[in-house]
C-alpha cells in the first residue's frame, strides 16, 4: 500500500502539470523549502473555487546538513505516503535535487476539530552535482575539489583589490555606484550581496499606520489585542473595547489549531483565515454571513507581541454585499481587490460555460426525441407508400409511374358485412375491424406482400410491386391462405361467432403510380385489378377464388403436389366467372 500511495503521488503531480497548473506551481518557491511553505496558501486560493476542497497542511522545520522536518496535517488518515511520491517528483523536476523521505513520527493530535493525523518526515536534499561527487574515484574527485576552491579563493582576491582600489579612488562616488560597481565586477546578481537597511525609528504615526492597513490585528502573549486598523473596527465594534481577548472574537478556521500562541508560532508559515465569531457581533448583523479574514502572522520580538496582517477573504461581489461591505474598504494597495474582480469575471465565465452545456444537453435531447419522432414519421410515411417512393417524395422528387408485366393482386372482404353494421354500434364495427386488420397486416410481412389499402371491409394486398420477384404468386397464395386463418379468430359481434371472408386472387400486368399530393396513395391501375375484385365479389364464403392465370402462375412454380399443400383447406365451389374456379 505505501509503495502504490507513494506511486499515485508522483502520477498526480504529473497529472496536475498537464491540467494547466505547471507554471503555478513553478512560481511557488525557489527552492523546495520555500515551495512546501507557499502549498498552504496555493490551497488557500484554489478553495477560492473549490469550496469544499480539504487540503492538509505542511509546516517546515530547517536544520543543519541540507536536512528538513516536514510536519504534514490531515484530517484523512493513511494518505501521508502520496507526499513523499508528490515531494521527491517536484524536488527532482523544479529543482534537479534528489531527495528522501523517512517518517520519523506519527501520531493523532487532538485539536480544535477532533483528531488530526500529524506525520513528521525527514526530508535531506542531495543535488546532482553531490551525488556525482559520490562516485569511487575519490582520488579525482579530490583533484577537482582543491581545484575548484583555489579558483574560489582567487576570485575572492580579486574581489578585494578591486574593492580596495575602488574605495581609495579620488575620484568621489556615491554608496549605490560603488555597490554597483563591485557587482558588476563579479558579476554576480544584486540579491546575492543585497544587505537590507532599516530606519533608526519608524518614520509612520499610528494613525496613518491603522488608515494604510484597514485590516490588522496587533495581540500579545496572551492573545489581548493592542491595535486594529479602522476598518476591521468598523466590521468588528468589539475590538474597540481595551483589553479584549482575540480569541473571544475570533475562531482560527485554517489551519485547525488551539487558538494559542504556542500553535500559531508552530504555524507561522502558514496562511491564516480567521472568522467573527457570530454570538459577539451586533444583532442587526447576525442574519448576514459572519466575516472572514485570510493573511499572515508576524511575530515581533522586540516588542513581544504578534500582528495579523490581513483581508478579508471573499470570493466574489455577491458576498462582498452579502456582508454589507465595499470596495472603498479595502486600501487601494490590497491583491484583494483584483481577486474578487478577476474571480467574479471567471464566475461569470464558468456560469456562461454551465449555460452552454446546459443548452448542448437540451439540443441533445431535443435531437434525441427529434430521431424519435422523425422514425415514427418515417414508419408511417412507409406504411402508406412504398419504401423507395417515400424516399423520393422526401427529397423533393417526382416519382414517375410504373408498369409491372407481371403481378398478382389478392382482395378480400367480409361475408355479410352490410348486416353485421346495421345490426351493431358504430364502435363495435370499428374494434372488429381493427383486429382483423391488424393480424393480416402482420401476416403482410410474414409473407412480404404489399398491402395496398383498405376500404370499409375490403382489404386489398399486391405481390411482385413495387419490387419485382419471381414467387409473387406463391407469396399471395400463402397469405390468403393465412388471411383464412386469422379470420377465425375474430368473432362477429351479433352472433359471438367467427366470421367469414371471400378472398379473390389474379395474376397479370399492372400501371402503378403516386395519386394526390396532400395526402399521396400508391394507386395501382388496369384489367388485373378489376379481374381481382371480380373473383373477390363472386368467391364464396370461407373460399379463395382464383382465376385461370392466378393458378398457371402458381401451380408451375411451386409444383402441383406442393401447391396442394399449400392450399390445405381451401375447398373448390362452382364459379361465378367464366374460366375461373376456386381453390
Amino acid at each position: 500500500m505505501e509503495a502504490f500511495l507513494k506511486l499515485f503521488g508522483e502520477y498526480f503531480f504529473k497529472f496536475c502539470k498537464m491540467s494547466g497548473y505547471d507554471r503555478m506551481l513553478r512560481t511557488l518557491g525557489g527552492n523546495l523549502t520555500e515551495f512546501i511553505e507557499n502549498l498552504d496558501a496555493l490551497h488557500s486560493y484554489l478553495a477560492l473555487s473549490y469550496q469544499e476542497m480539504n487540503a492538509p497542511s505542511f509546516r517546515v522545520e530547517k536544520g543543519a546538513d541540507e536536512k528538513t522536518l516536514l510536519h504534514y496535517y490531515s484530517d484523512r488518515s493513511g494518505l501521508c505516503h502520496i507526499v513523499p511520491g508528490i515531494i521527491e517528483s517536484v524536488a527532482k523536476d523544479f529543482f534537479d535535487t534528489d531527495v528522501t523521505m523517512d517518517i520519523l513520527d506519527m501520531s493523532k493530535e487532538e485539536e480544535r476539530t477532533g483528531k488530526k493525523e500529524h506525520v513528521v518526515f525527514l526530508v535531506v536534499q542531495k543535488s546532482h552535482r553531490q551525488m556525482r561527487r559520490a562516485k569511487p574515484n575519490r582520488l579525482q574527485d579530490n583533484q577537482d575539489i582543491q581545484r575548484d576552491q583555489e579558483a574560489l579563493e582567487a576570485a575572492f582576491l580579486r574581489m578585494k583589490e578591486k574593492y580596495l582600489s575602488v574605495s581609495v579612488c579620488p575620484v568621489k562616488k556615491s554608496h549605490w555606484e560603488i555597490v554597483r560597481s563591485i557587482v558588476m565586477f563579479g558579476k554576480g546578481h544584486l540579491v546575492n550581496t543585497f544587505v537590507p537597511v532599516y530606519p533608526e525609528r519608524l518614520w509612520i504615526e499610528q494613525k496613518t499606520f491603522c488608515n494604510a492597513f484597514p485590516f490588522h490585528i496587533v495581540f500579545d502573549e496572551s492573545l489581548r489585542v493592542k491595535q486594529a486598523g479602522v476598518n476591521i473596527q468598523k466590521y468588528v465594534p468589539g475590538l474597540q473595547t481595551q483589553k479584549i481577548r482575540l480569541d473571544e472574537y475570533f475562531s482560527i478556521i485554517h489551519p485547525q489549531v488551539t487558538f494559542n500562541i504556542f500553535s500559531i508560532c508552530k504555524f507561522i508559515n502558514s496562511q491564516f483565515v480567521l472568522k467573527a465569531r457570530r454570538e459577539r457581533m451586533p444583532e442587526a448583523w447576525k442574519s448576514q454571513p459572519a466575516l472572514k479574514l485570510r493573511g499572515q502572522m508576524i511575530w515581533m520580538e522586540s516588542v513581544g507581541c504578534m500582528i495579523y496582517m490581513c483581508s478579508p477573504k471573499l470570493r466574489s461581489l455577491q458576498e462582498l454585499e452579502e456582508r454589507k461591505m465595499h470596495l472603498s474598504d479595502i486600501a487601494p494597495h490590497d491583491t484583494t481587490r483584483d481577486l474578487i474582480l478577476l474571480n467574479q469575471q471567471r464566475l461569470a465565465e464558468i456560469e456562461l460555460s454551465n449555460q452552454l452545456e446546459r443548452k448542448k444537453e437540451e439540443l441533445r435531447v431535443l435531437s434525441k426525441h427529434l430521431a424519435i419522432e422523425k422514425k415514427k414519421t418515417e414508419t408511417l410515411l412507409y406504411a402508406m407508400l412504398p419504401e423507395h417512393v417515400a424516399n423520393q417524395l422526401k427529397e423533393g422528387k417526382k416519382v414517375a409511374a410504373g408498369e409491372f408485366e407481371t403481378c398478382t393482386i389478392l382482395f378480400s372482404d367480409v361475408v355479410t358485412f352490410t348486416n353485421i353494421c346495421a345490426a351493431c354500434h358504430p364502435i363495435q364495427i370499428v374494434k372488429m375491424l381493427n383486429s382483423m386488420y391488424s393480424k393480416f397486416d402482420r401476416l403482410t410481412n410474414v409473407h412480404e406482400v404489399y398491402k395496398v389499402e383498405t376500404i370499409g371491409d375490403a382489404y386489398m394486398v399486391v405481390g411482385g410491386v413495387p419490387v419485382p420477384i419471381g414467387s409473387h404468386a406463391q407469396r399471395v397464395a400463402n397469405f390468403a391462405l393465412g388471411m383464412r386463418i386469422s379470420a377465425k379468430e375474430v368473432m362477429n359481434p351479433i352472433t359471438g361467432e367467427p366470421i367469414q371472408i371471400r378472398v379473390g386472387i389474379h395474376t397479370g400486368p399492372v400501371l402503378a403510380g403516386v395519386v394526390g399530393d396532400k395526402m399521396p396513395r400508391y394507386c395501382l391501375f388496369g384489367d388485373t385489378v378489376n379481374t381481382a375484385s371480380r373473383m373477390e365479389s363472386h368467391g364464396l364464403p370461407d373460399k379463395v377464388h382464383l382465376s385461370p392465370t392466378e393458378q398457371r402462375t402458381t401451380v408451375p412454380l411451386a409444383g402441383e403436389e406442393d401447391s396442394k399443400r399449400k392450399v390445405v383447406g381451401a375447398m373448390c365451389a362452382p364459379s361465378r366467372s367464366k374460366g375461373a374456379r376456386c381453390r
